[in-house]
């Protein structure tokens, strides 16, 4: 979403479906340049550093590393980039906050393999990621598996969001129970190979904490089943080490449980995550669906449920997402209270807006207001569950500079720092 694709390799998925299909992205804007960080990396961390900026969240690209996906060989020119970017971080006084995987799947293993259909590509990210403890681990102490690998779930295999474009309940299951895998594999290599006391890993998940539209009970069923599926399916098992009972039930009588063998699930069991990241942008209005679950097929996880469109919500209109501060509050009560109340950080929030072009002054600044008010009220809703006892460390807002946002391209603008894509000048 920042360093672009210069000098890679090898595609990822949105590298080959801007390729093919440029029409799917807003404006036909693609990966290509993105916000230029591969060039400007030096530039944009000193105005980060300028704003204030204290830890940074980025990734590494398993296409920009690793030459080899079977071997995770390595290349030098990745190598070498990722090296000065996290030298400049600490040059500039920013602590790196390192993920392994946002959406970015080597197109290599999903037409060799399925992507993560295939317990081999778990095998694969796993060497990948020993890669980058090894190469990286003397000056990172904070690591995450995957940012929001529901959003693979749901992007590439139930919505048609993200290539390959797959609609398939089943199959979205099966992904979601090999992703888990992988993440429980990752947590255990990383504490082999990372054992600084200081060195942590866990993972980042988009919680949307679901609500239910009445208290009907068939309305607060439905509102159960969306919290599982939407949220617990990777909640569980990274911090408590298993899934869900409730979930699992369903899914057993539903037919479509995921191939599981008791090995990988005692491996699930004894690497927990050390941490957790929480993106949080709206919450999740459900209420029961229309038509009996029993009637419908193919299955679908909403077959359980319907959202609803809460009467005199605030909305983020450009987004289309409610504005909803008091979930931060009920997430860090949940966390909390249902999940050892282990140590989390906000990793993502923040307020997309199309047009900010409207918004400049004489000077070329931004008065987003409206982006102030927003951070306000979240940070105010969060700071109420900190008060209670919930052991929320940080928060990262999304994002400090505006960044690429896949199909959405440039249309929604997250950024503390404003770039000019035509330009690449960064203010």
């Amino acid at each position: 979403q920042t360093e672009g694709n210069f000098h890679k390799q090898h595609q990822n998925v949105f590298d080959y479906w801007f390729a093919t299909e440029p029409e799917q992205f807003d404006a036909g804007v693609g990966p290509d340049t993105a916000s230029n960080f591969y060039n400007d990396y030096d530039h944009d961390l000193a105005l980060m550093a300028q704003a204030g900026v204290q830890g940074l969240r980025t990734s590494i690209q398993w296409t920009r590393l690793i030459d080899d996906f079977e071997t995770a060989s390595l290349n030098a020119d990745g190598v070498a980039f990722y090296n000065h970017v996290i030298d400049s971080m600490l040059a500039h006084h920013i602590t790196p906050y390192i993920n392994l995987h946002h959406f970015d799947l080597p197109v290599a293993l999903y037409d060799k393999y399925h992507g993560w259909e295939s317990k081999h590509v778990v095998e694969l990210f796993v060497k990948f990621a020993e890669q980058c403890f090894k190469l990286f681990g003397d000056r990172v102490d904070h690591w995450y598996t995957f940012n929001e690998p529901k959003v693979v779930v749901d992007g590439q295999y139930l919505y048609g969001w993200h290539y390959p474009q797959v609609i398939n309940g089943p199959k979205a299951v099966q992904v979601a129970y090999n992703m888990n895998l992988a993440s429980a594999k990752t947590v255990a290599r990383f504490h082999e190979l990372c054992v600084r006391p200081e060195q942590q890993i866990g993972i980042i998940l988009n919680l949307t904490p679901a609500y239910a539209a009445s208290d009907d009970p068939a309305d607060l069923a439905a509102a159960e089943f969306a919290e599982l599926w939407s949220n617990n399916l990777f909640l569980d098992p990274a911090v408590l080490g298993h899934f869900p009972e409730k979930l699992v039930e369903r899914l057993t009588m539903d037919g479509v449980l995921w191939d599981a063998t008791p090995t990988e699930l005692a491996i699930i069991a004894a690497n927990p995550v050390d941490c957790l990241g929480v993106n949080y942008y709206h919450p999740f209005r459900v209420q029961r669906p229309d038509i009996s679950p029993k009637s419908l097929q193919p299955w679908m996880p909403d077959i359980y449920f319907k959202e609803y469109d809460m009467p005199g919500r605030m909305m983020n209109v450009d987004r289309g997402w409610e504005i909803y501060p008091q979930a931060m509050t009920d997430i860090a009560r949940n966390i909390q209270k249902n999940y050892g109340n282990i140590p989390w950080m906000i990793s993502e929030n923040g307020m997309g807006v199309a047009g900010e072009e409207r918004f400049l002054d004489k000077q070329g600044v931004v008065q987003d207001d409206y982006r102030i008010d927003f951070m306000k009220e979240h940070l105010t809703a969060l700071a109420k569950g900190i008060a209670a006892g919930s052991n929320c460390q940080g928060y990262f807002v999304w994002s400090g500079i505006d960044c690429w946002s896949w199909n959405h391209a440039y249309h929604n603008r997250y950024g503390l720092i404003r770039n000019d894509i035509h330009t690449q000048t960064k203010t």
